[in-house]
């Protein structure tokens, strides 16, 4: 049953300094809130990119200066909410549900919803996780995995906390792309037009798999007689991982120790991920903890054939006629699934179309934000 004293007005809450999945996520779900009646609000911490990807959507965040600030502003926040008739706060964080249940407790109306972007695996049952997440309407879990950890870790009941799957915006994948475009883009990324491309999207930090990764390509460089291929790093390293003889060199040096110079190129951060997606042959994804996988669905509805971990949330999207399952430790176990598959370009075909007609079944944005506005309002 749903509640149509609800104004359409929400809040999204996320007071993060760093960029990944976690807070992309409202800048991704508001276009389509907005298609689907609903006018969204941000809060974000100033300077961050998370206020950037709001005002990039045509939304105007409120700012504070820190988490502390936003506590020690609440007369503030409130104030917007009362002059908006925001009666809908939707959290990202799990450090923002201090703020989020603060909020609450000053106007009980206020109806609180959080989305746990990472899972939780240790007990979080104490009297303050008790009082915030009490304050909550709903709970969301991104995957089974995860769904299974918050379980048993939150102070949730069952009913209040729900599996709700991250939708993707498929109409970027639904264009063609032309054998020109697909060129430039090749071109573009450092790679060559004839090349079997191997691409790994996503951040440059460690819980991504990019070493076992790069062992791997070792491995697959050693293997003769098969077809000219490539591989592509395409994101970029933060914080301690770009400085100076962080993670990020520490894998350039390992490109250089193991003679792939030739092979492996860094394309750095593109804002037109899912058209390099396309551009590719082999996605790979072999993170070592996936809360959900958005770049394994990502990469299945550019027609990619993808190898993913077996870790996490991951093996949930790929099973053996959409894909190839790797052990995150076994850089041996990634080269023979990268050898089949640069070697038989009809299977990776079949792998791709597969995984594209499921995804485009069962991940749409449209079906994520129907499922989000009707708990908004039920």
């Amino acid at each position: 049953m749903t509640d149509s004293s609800v104004p359409a007005r929400v809040l999204h809450l996320c007071l993060s300094q760093s960029w990944g999945g976690l807070e992309m996520y409202p800048g991704r779900v508001t276009p389509e809130l907005q298609r689907q009646g609903w006018t969204v609000h941000g809060m974000a911490l100033a300077g961050t990119r998370v206020a950037d990807a709001f005002r990039a959507v045509g939304v105007e965040p409120l700012t504070v200066r820190s988490r502390m600030a936003a506590v020690l502003e609440l007369p503030r926040i409130l104030r917007y909410l009362e002059h908006h008739d925001i009666r809908v706060i939707h959290a990202h964080k799990s450090s923002d549900m201090q703020v989020a249940a603060l909020l609450v407790q000053w106007r009980p109306e206020l109806r609180l919803f959080f989305t746990d972007h990472m899972g939780v695996k240790k007990p979080k049952k104490d009297p303050y996780h008790r009082w915030a997440y009490a304050k909550a309407q709903r709970v969301f879990s991104i995957s089974q995995a995860t769904h299974e950890w918050n379980r048993a870790a939150l102070p949730v009941p069952d009913e209040r906390l729900v599996q709700l799957y991250y939708g993707i915006d498929l109409e970027a994948y639904r264009t063609p792309m032309s054998d020109q475009e697909r060129w430039e883009l090749r071109r573009s990324l450092g790679v060559d037009d004839q090349a079997v491309v191997i691409a790994l999207p996503g951040r440059i930090t460690r819980s991504k798999g990019h070493s076992v990764w790069l062992d791997a390509l070792a491995r697959l460089n050693d293997q003769p007689g098969l077809p000219h291929w490539q591989a592509v790093v395409v994101g970029e390293a933060s914080g301690e991982d770009a400085r100076p003889g962080g993670f990020a060199d520490e894998l350039r040096a390992t490109v250089k120790r193991n003679g792939l110079d030739h092979r492996v190129v860094f394309a750095g951060f593109r804002g037109d991920l899912a058209a390099c997606l396309q551009a590719v042959d082999i996605a790979c994804i072999p993170s070592v903890k996936e809360a959900f996988g958005l770049a394994v669905v990502e990469s299945m509805a550019a027609r990619c054939a993808v190898v993913g971990s077996a870790s996490g949330a991951i093996p949930e999207l790929i099973d053996h006629d959409r894909g190839r399952i790797a052990d995150p430790g076994d850089a041996n176990d990634w080269a023979a699934a990268l050898v089949e598959l640069v070697a038989d370009a009809g299977l990776r075909a079949r792998l791709a179309a597969t995984a594209s007609d499921w995804v485009n079944r069962r991940f749409t944005l449209a079906g994520h934000v129907e499922r989000l506005v009707g708990y908004y309002r039920g």
